[in-house]
């Protein structure tokens, strides 16, 4: 039984994907590992990179290049600076070299020397083959697969099975829906609690707690920023940031200095149900826009879905209760974590295997029920919420315009938040006794439809929206 963490679900990254930017560059750091582990860092020649796939398909929209350079770097996207990104692709252009690990310097061409290969391998549409020549001619390669969610695994998954080991001590053991229903009865204990007890086989209390406001405060940025920059967004459909426009109306006078004072200024500001739904969408939509312009967001479970729960937590923050504070934050990022990590573990969080539904559909699930338990819910009602936000995003395809984050992807997340939202307020009303599709049902649909589905409304730009409208008419 493959345990996962909270922690994994929640990752902190940059955009503008988790499949395509977060996932290859952790690749290529990991393979840099493996080099180093077998004693072959220090005599690499060349290099040359394979994109596969939907990495090659949307690649240049998602940064995916960006990201394999930036990786093969060494840099950390959890805290390398945003702000050196471009400067540091510009150096490894003139230059046409690369600093490997930021230490063994070869020469590298990023237009020969990463190539975007429009075949898909067999174990997964995101694949990544990095391949070098060393100094005795001899040429090795490693091929790794972006499975969604910045998830990296290798085709015979000896790193996914180490960390099944290392996880196997969980106290509560968890696969389906149905098992953590029962450990909440036979505990008498409450969703968050149950995935508590598991993550404190992990870590201790502090550093749960310390993580878990970490994951938060980057949230709470990314909002916070994309509330106040405004401008066109990066990629060439010439986007405009509304995220700015409509927070300037909605604030009204209010001042503050900082992302937390901002929370209090909305407290105080007097909201409508009109206005409720325009600051929800204002909160999600400034994520995706920080995503989108490789910003630093957190991957909840995704980077092209990383507004939802965000924004739903701060909806509670500051219109449902004022005195939400930071156990309200953790219990809310517990659950949406454990509902995120069911949807991985009986379906998938890759829109190149499942489609949007698969991101945005799954964090709306995870987003209905971590604010059902916030707003009293039983965990029935917690599962019940967030099985009827996933119905409603069944089928959902993925067909973002020229291949970026950002058309329909950005107002995808203001609907999702908005969905998960209505998904609480209907389980809160419902009798779990009367429930007639359980989640473990919906989520065992969503992967049957995913594998329905045609390949080109998989984050291919080759369907849908993509090939209807065109970069003109943007």
């Amino acid at each position: 039984m493959e345990s996962i963490s909270v922690f994994d679900m929640l990752k902190i990254g940059v955009g503008p994907s988790s499949s395509h930017t977060l996932g290859p560059w952790r690749a290529a750091n990991r393979w840099l590992e493996t080099l180093k582990s077998k004693e072959q860092f220090d005599k690499i020649q060349q290099i040359k990179v394979q994109l596969y796939g939907s990495l090659s398909l949307t690649g240049k929209g998602h940064a995916t290049d960006i990201a394999v350079m930036l990786g093969l770097l060494g840099a950390d996207p959890v805290t390398f600076e945003i702000s050196k990104i471009e400067s540091e692709i510009e150096k490894i252009k003139t230059s046409n070299s690369i600093l490997l690990d930021s230490k063994h310097k070869i020469s590298f061409s990023p237009s020969e020397d990463i190539v975007f290969n429009r075949k898909f391998l067999p174990f997964h549409p995101n694949g990544i083959t990095f391949q070098a020549e060393l100094e005795d001619d001899r040429k090795i390669s490693e091929t790794y697969y972006s499975i969604g969610g910045g998830f990296v695994v290798q085709k015979e998954r000896k790193r996914a099975q180490k960390k099944i080991e290392k996880f196997s001590h969980f106290p509560f053991p968890i696969e389906k829906a149905t098992e953590l229903l029962e450990y909440c009865h036979a505990q008498n204990a409450s969703i968050s609690e149950i995935v508590y007890k598991n993550e404190l086989s992990l870590r201790t209390s502090e550093e749960i707690d310390s993580q878990l406001i970490e994951i938060w405060d980057v949230m709470l940025d990314s909002m916070f920023v994309g509330c106040h920059t405004q401008g066109i967004l990066p990629g060439g459909l010439n986007v405009q940031r509304r995220a700015f426009e409509i927070h300037v109306k909605l604030k009204g006078t209010s001042h503050y200095n900082n992302a937390y004072e901002w929370i209090s200024s909305i407290r105080d500001t007097e909201v409508k149900f009109r206005q409720i739904l325009k600051w929800v969408s204002c909160f999600a939509l400034a994520v995706n826009e920080v995503n989108a312009s490789l910003g630093r967001v957190v991957t909840a479970p995704t980077n092209g879905s990383a507004g939802v729960i965000p924004a739903v937590l701060m909806y509670y923050l500051v219109i449902e209760n004022h005195d939400g504070n930071k156990e309200d934050i953790r219990k809310f990022l517990l659950v949406a974590g454990e509902i995120g990590s069911l949807f991985k573990k009986g379906a998938t969080i890759s829109a190149a295997m499942g489609g949007c539904q698969a991101e945005i559909g799954v964090s709306s699930a995870m987003a209905a029920g971590a604010l059902t338990e916030l707003m009293g819910g039983t965990p029935e009602q917690v599962l019940i919420a967030a099985e009827i936000a996933m119905e409603h995003h069944l089928g959902l395809t993925c067909d973002p315009i020229a291949g970026l984050v950002q058309i329909p992807c950005i107002e995808r997340n203001a609907m999702g938040a908005i969905k998960a939202i209505n998904a609480c307020e209907l389980a809160l009303d419902r009798d779990p006794s009367t429930a007639k599709i359980p989640l473990d049902k919906v989520i065992a649909t969503l992967w049957e439809t995913a594998k329905d589905m045609t390949s080109k409304y998989k984050e291919t730009s080759e369907g849908g929206l993509a090939v209807q409208v065109n970069i003109s008419d943007c």
